[in-house]
């Protein structure tokens, strides 16, 4: 992991895309700092104000997943150019509601949602197009990219949007986030990606989210990552959500001060985006998470405990740099892990775990600081940032994943003496291998990775059996719902899992290679009592 993080820029849709995304994002987090103060200016509530931010990443908890499945079954441009559209549309019409004089907290908020669902609908299709954009070399850098392209613009876009909301007023700042979208949709409206050609029809949206789904839960490592992600988001969104009352409260600021802090917030993460690959080479993954979660933490108590301006632009630095670093390894982590199959949804849900943790992490701060005020909301996130790095005594997160996740192609569709059709099912399969006695710890070993790997690729009622009249003889049963899952099963599979089927291989003694049985599954016809005797004999 070596490569420089600038080394996706020699790839010319990569750099087109990137730049263009800069104006988008800093149109939209002008567009936050205008809704968050707004917020204080029509609200005296301090949990409403901090539901501005668990507005924006509520859609993602909830629509992630099912964009995830979208950007895996549909051309991800297209997706983006829907969502990107239907974010400038709302955006210009909350720029009109602003000016009128219409808004209502609620209905802030109702607009403040639509925005983040569109990008709840962008972000698995763009993470997910990283892969077919760059190299797998390249991929840590283009991700640390993405994330510097937002923190950058977070460094210079919160200052920028509290100038035009004390000169402006929040409606210019709605409208200039509308125009920032033309950029990006130009540039995607432009971009030709090459189609994969699939002879296989396109999985139904329910199948695709439960195999979705079933691959997570068949991927320990993924798990980790996901649990740590939505602990670090629930905690660490504690700054961001609570620092317009930080701004107002603790350092007696306006909006243009708020936007300063939220600039040094974006010049930390800068410097972590920059310092990523170093830090990468030297730590491993969860030295590195640890060392994050507790940095964190003590900026967050330190911010409670000041009182000045220029010393809480100081202490939300590192806690810039914390955030990239530890979202974008998380993020690589899942890409690296993932094969191009199932990448959009792997990232859609760890998206919804991480802006899951944001959203639900929100709304409990802005409680919090009603209840106990904002000092004593940002002590308490400190301590669950604590906790989070003691978490992983126990759940280590893994390295990045240096398996070829290319497809092994080594399928070939049989001749078949049935004419099936492609719905055609259930379809029951039958591996039969001939061990050793010597053999069978190392069979039994190896068998367990098949399973898994059998059911993640859309098996199912896996089984071993042992033949008690031949004992070395072994046979490995699954089913799928029709002859079409059956073909897509093996196109799933990875360079990487083919290497644990010959090994399994490589123990099997028969003189010919492992028996497969490939059956479709009839009912009979029940017979009763009463029918009579010619019926029976006419049976087919």
């Amino acid at each position: 992991m070596s490569v420089s993080p600038l080394a996706p820029f020699k790839h010319t849709t990569f750099r087109a895309l990137w730049t263009a995304t800069l104006a988008s994002n800093l149109g939209g987090l002008i567009q936050t700092v205008g809704a968050a103060w707004m917020m204080t200016t029509i609200s005296s509530s301090d949990d409403m104000v901090a539901l501005v931010q668990a507005a924006t990443t509520l859609p993602v908890m909830i629509f992630s997943l099912a964009a995830g499945v979208l950007a895996d079954s549909f051309e991800r441009r297209n997706i983006m150019l829907v969502a990107q559209i239907l974010m400038m549309v709302v955006s210009t019409a909350l720029a009109i509601f602003a000016v009128a004089g219409l808004l209502s907290p609620w209905l802030l908020l109702a607009f403040t949602f639509s925005i983040g669902c569109g990008t709840a609908l962008h972000n698995p299709s763009w993470q997910a197009s990283m892969g077919d954009l760059v190299p797998r070399e390249d991929l840590p850098g283009a991700v640390t990219l993405n994330s510097m392209s937002y923190n950058l613009m977070r460094s210079i876009g919160p200052a920028v949007g509290g100038l035009i909301v004390a000169l402006a007023g929040a409606a210019f700042a709605f409208a200039v986030n509308a125009v920032s979208y033309i950029a990006l949709i130009r540039v995607l409206a432009r971009w030709k990606p090459q189609r994969a050609v699939n002879p296989l029809p396109r999985e139904t949206f329910g199948s695709a989210l439960s195999g979705g789904l079933r691959y997570i839960a068949m991927s320990p490592n993924l798990l980790k990552v996901m649990g740590r992600s939505f602990i670090f988001g629930f905690a660490a969104v504690s700054v961001l959500a609570l620092l317009p009352l930080v701004t107002r409260d603790l350092v007696t600021g306006g909006a243009f001060s708020y936007g300063i802090m939220l600039g040094c917030f974006g010049m930390g993460a800068i410097g972590g985006a920059l310092l990523n690959d170093r830090v990468r080479d030297r730590w491993g993954n969860e030295t590195i998470v640890r060392a994050t979660f507790l940095v964190f933490a003590l900026s967050a108590v330190a911010l409670a405990l000041s009182r000045q301006m220029w010393l809480s632009c100081l202490i939300v630095l590192p806690a810039g740099a914390c955030w990239v670093l530890t979202l974008s390894l998380f993020n690589v982590t899942v890409q690296l892990s993932t094969p191009r199959w199932v990448v959009g949804r792997a990232l859609a849900l760890y998206q919804t775990a991480t802006f899951g943790g944001m959203a639900v992490g929100s709304w409990a701060w802005g409680l919090s600081a009603e209840a106990y005020g904002t000092d004593g909301a940002l002590l308490g996130s400190g301590a669950v940032l604590v906790f989070g790095a003691a978490i992983g005594l126990r759940y280590v997160l893994p390295e990045f994943s240096k398996l070829s996740l290319d497809p092994a192609d080594r399928f070939n569709e049989p001749t078949l003496l049935l004419d099936l059709r492609g719905r055609s099912g259930p379809i029951m399969v039958m591996v039969d291998y001939e061990i050793a006695q010597k053999d069978i710890e190392v069979f039994l070993s190896l068998m367990a990775q098949r399973r898994r790997i059998r059911l993640r690729d859309g098996a199912r009622q896996w089984s071993l059996l042992r033949d008690l009249e031949r004992p070395s003889v072994w046979t490995e049963s699954y089913h799928v719902p029709t002859w079409v899952e059956y073909v897509r099963h093996h196109q799933r599979r990875t360079q990487s899992d083919a290497e644990v089927f010959d090994r399994l291989l490589s123990l099997h003694r028969g003189k010919k290679p492992p028996y497969v049985h490939r059956m479709i599954e009839r009912q009979t016809v029940p017979i009763r009592d009463d029918m009579p005797l010619k019926q029976h004999t006419e049976l087919p």
